[in-house]
């Protein structure tokens, strides 16, 4: 089931939330449960029970772990972290590891053998994130084990954030679990819809038209695509992932405060960025911030064990540690994004920006002035954004070839005015947090419109909605871009 469907909008959201605002206070979470189990079961019925299994049995683990201490306590937390990454890497890597050993058998003039694809359960990436987090924070005493598996369950299942995130760590919501009274009130459920709108907008009326025109420029054969339309599909297709998946984080968080939980923000005006380092703290911040405390920090700290001098090939200690654990971070980053090597070439991509970043880059760019680091910013994540869509590396570097031998072509795409108007709408919208005042209006849409902008706000929701569901009715819907991972 998806948010932009009209399944979801017309009849599995209202039925919800009539049910669960009349419910009593204490079976709330029972029927969130339910109906979070019943939205995964709908899109993914072969593999829910699977899913719920994995939970239970780390729900079992992590609370032996809690009561043990020494080697006992360390096995059941290495049982609980490999039995989590083992199903990660069977359904989302398998296929891949088996055609790379048999694209290396071919050398030997061995022929490929017939290999039953592997389907890929929904929200896997997320939900093994999440219950990693769990695993950690209660191994390193930063969070205390549930006591109930209802409450354990609806921490991975909740479904406004089950499939694409945000990341939620333990900490972030149990309170929330337990007593979230305070917060279900009209104000919280008012800037939920408000915020679950333009997500909604955002997904069906800016990204979805772009994507149509992205998919038939990249679809040209490659007589057909010049210098001048990939220039168009690469500026399009950036535009399109940042409105796609924060859509989905904007829904995602609106559901949830509909229901009284405050999720932690996922995205902050990336494209206004100065440097790919400030882009990676506005950029999917909940991704980023999980790979900064369980990957990069400890990576660093173990590394600067094993390097006891100041200096090494002169340069110091410090930034030979930054440049390994980036390295490593960045390209787990990647290949954590999809089974190939265009995502891992992506994630080295990032990571050698941001290497430089360390280095030299920040400070130059610093004396170009804030405009300039932003188109240049912008450029070079363009740039990544053409490698992350592409196939394979050869059709990567095709795109990016093609952007500078400007070349010319047969254009026989349509480039009509309701994909320029959204071009433009999304140019807007996407770098006017650049300006200071967007901070405060941000802040009074989201979060404390008072009364007399809560009227205003609603109409503008209200039209949103029936144009979006106008949108869905005559094109279809089409899934979101992350549900890929």
């Amino acid at each position: 089931m998806i948010f932009s469907s009209s399944l979801f909008l017309l009849y599995f959201l209202p039925l919800f939330l009539i049910i669960y605002y009349i419910v009593d206070q204490k079976i709330k979470n029972w029927f969130l449960l339910i109906a979070s189990i019943f939205f995964y079961a709908w899109g993914a019925p072969k593999f829910v029970f699977f899913v719920m299994g994995s939970v239970l049995v780390d729900f079992v683990l992590i609370r032996q772990m809690n009561l043990k201490t020494g080697s006992v306590r360390r096995a059941l937390f290495w049982m609980s972290v490999l039995l989590n990454l083992a199903l990660l890497l069977y359904f989302k890597y398998m296929n891949f590891f088996v055609d790379q050993f048999q694209i290396i058998l071919s050398w030997f003039g061995s022929k490929p053998s017939e290999w039953a694809r592997i389907a890929l359960p929904l929200g896997i990436s997320f939900i093994t994130f999440q219950k990693l987090s769990y695993t950690l924070d209660v191994y390193k005493k930063h969070h205390p084990v549930f006591q109930k598996f209802q409450d354990y369950a609806l921490y991975i299942f909740m479904f406004p954030q089950l499939l694409s995130g945000p990341i939620v760590r333990p900490g972030q919501i149990s309170s929330q679990i337990d007593d979230r009274s305070q917060q279900e009130n009209i104000d919280y459920r008012l800037t939920g819809f408000y915020r679950f709108i333009i997500g909604l907008a955002k997904k069906v009326l800016i990204a979805d038209v772009l994507g149509v025109t992205v998919n038939e420029i990249f679809s040209l054969t490659p007589d057909e695509l010049s210098s001048g339309i990939t220039w168009i599909g690469a500026i399009a297709y950036t535009f399109q992932i940042y409105f796609d998946f924060s859509g989905y984080s904007d829904m995602a968080i609106g559901l949830a405060r509909m229901l009284g939980f405050r999720l932690p923000e996922n995205f902050n005006f990336p494209y206004v960025s100065q440097s790919i380092t400030e882009f990676w703290r506005r950029w999917h911040i909940t991704l980023s911030f999980w790979f900064r405390d369980y990957i990069f920090l400890p990576l660093a700290y173990a590394t600067s064990r094993k390097l006891p001098k100041e200096h090494y090939l002169k340069l110091r200690a410090d930034k030979i540690i930054y440049l390994i654990a980036t390295t490593v971070t960045f390209l787990l980053c990647g290949f954590w994004h999809g089974a190939a090597w265009t995502f891992i070439l992506w994630g080295a991509y990032m990571g050698v920006f941001l290497i430089l970043d360390k280095l030299f880059l920040v400070k130059y760019l610093k004396k170009a002035g804030k405009t300039p680091s932003i188109v240049i910013t912008f450029f070079f994540l363009m740039i990544g954004w053409l490698i992350f869509r592409s196939q394979t590396p050869d059709e990567a570097w095709f795109l990016i070839r093609r952007l500078f031998l400007f070349q010319g072509g047969e254009n026989t795409i349509w480039l009509n005015p309701k994909f320029w108007t959204m071009l433009g709408i999304a140019i807007f919208f996407s770098f006017w947090g650049a300006f200071k005042k967007a901070e405060g209006w941000i802040e009074k849409l989201y979060f404390n419109p008072g009364n007399g902008l809560m009227i205003a706000f609603s109409i503008i929701a209200i039209l949103l909605f029936i144009l979006s569901e106008a949108t869905i009715t005559s094109s279809g819907f089409s899934p979101f871009i992350y549900f890929r991972f």
